[in-house]
């Protein structure tokens, strides 16, 4: 076990990403041909993992591999940015894929073989207890079993940050201890049918009706545009820097990461949310999920100009 818990605990997937890059997205029933293929670490349990941990955050991960060559490249970025990785199982079988088409726009599609992260179940999750409940924040996705992520969020006892990405069932009530929940504009209106609502068409809408749900706060991330927050008051919004976009692979967990970077380290949501744009917006002009996460060091795009006041008045 591990002795002392880290600031953030990261509850999810390890895979290692499959990218292909090619100059468009095949249509329904075409064939086209590739440019490259890398393999790189990725998993969106993962990905928010090593970005955390590059940003100064001390990190633990809980998740599993396989038994296969995979295994090796889905860590080797865990372990160079210094996440404890104690809590990784390995079991029989193979480790999770993601196969990441990225097209010359920068836009991409992924279709995701689970792997270990399918055999991830509570009694995974359970010995791991102390850690998951000394963390400062924990941090849930959609891609291991829905027992396994519930079980994690049933454990902490500090700050959770559900990001439902895919979205998954989950129990209401265990839903609802998110702050925040994250999710982007399509995960949001299906966040809310799943709690019985109609979405409404605005995202100012949809971030509103989930608050109106009973969430402590919200966040929905809008790529290129930014993100809105909403932590019990108005819908604010954050605009994006402007910047070349290379791959949008992992932009998003580029973002959780930052943001519960930045949370555990005390910071108020909204300063937290215009960090993690900030973050997102660095990581989309790289190539890669993992690889194009910034360190410390790194001089992140600024907000646009008037960006910060405009946000704060906005109502």
């Amino acid at each position: 076990m591990i002795a002392v818990s880290p600031g953030v605990v990261v509850v999810g997937s390890i895979n290692a990403d499959l990218v292909v890059a090619l100059e468009r997205h095949p249509r329904p029933g075409e064939t086209v041909l590739g440019r490259s293929m890398t393999v790189l670490p990725g998993g969106k349990g993962a990905n928010q993992a090593v970005a955390a941990a590059r940003l100064g955050a001390s990190v633990a991960m809980i998740g599993a591999v396989g038994d296969d060559a995979y295994a090796v490249t889905a860590l080797s970025a865990l372990t160079d940015a210094g996440v404890d990785l104690r809590a990784v199982q390995r079991t029989d079988g193979g480790t999770g894929v993601a196969v990441v088409e990225v097209s010359d726009d920068g836009e991409n599609s992924i279709v995701v073989l689970p792997g270990a992260n399918a055999r991830m179940t509570p009694d995974l999750v359970s010995p791991w207890a102390e850690t998951i409940g000394g963390a400062a924040v924990v941090v849930v996705q959609g891609e291991l079993p829905a027992a396994a992520t519930q079980t994690a969020i049933l454990t902490a006892s500090g700050r959770v940050i559900i990001n439902l990405a895919p979205v998954i069932t989950v129990d209401r009530d265990v839903l609802l201890r998110a702050d925040p929940l994250v999710v982007n504009e399509h995960e949001g209106a299906l966040v809310l049918e799943q709690l019985g609502k109609a979405a409404p068409g605005a995202h100012r809408d949809v971030v509103e009706a989930l608050v109106a749900c009973g969430f402590a706060s919200v966040v929905m991330t809008l790529g290129g545009a930014g993100a809105l927050v909403a932590d019990g008051s108005e819908v604010l919004a954050v605009p994006a820097p402007g910047v070349t976009v290379v791959d949008t692979t992992g932009a998003g967990d580029a973002f959780v990461g930052a943001l519960a970077a930045r949370l555990q380290a005390g910071d108020p949501l909204r300063e937290a949310v215009r960090f993690a744009v900030r973050v997102g917006s660095y990581a989309v002009q790289y190539p890669g999920a993992q690889p194009s996460y910034p360190t410390l060091g790194d001089e992140l795009p600024e907000l646009p100009v008037g960006g910060h006041d405009q946000q704060e008045t906005r109502t």
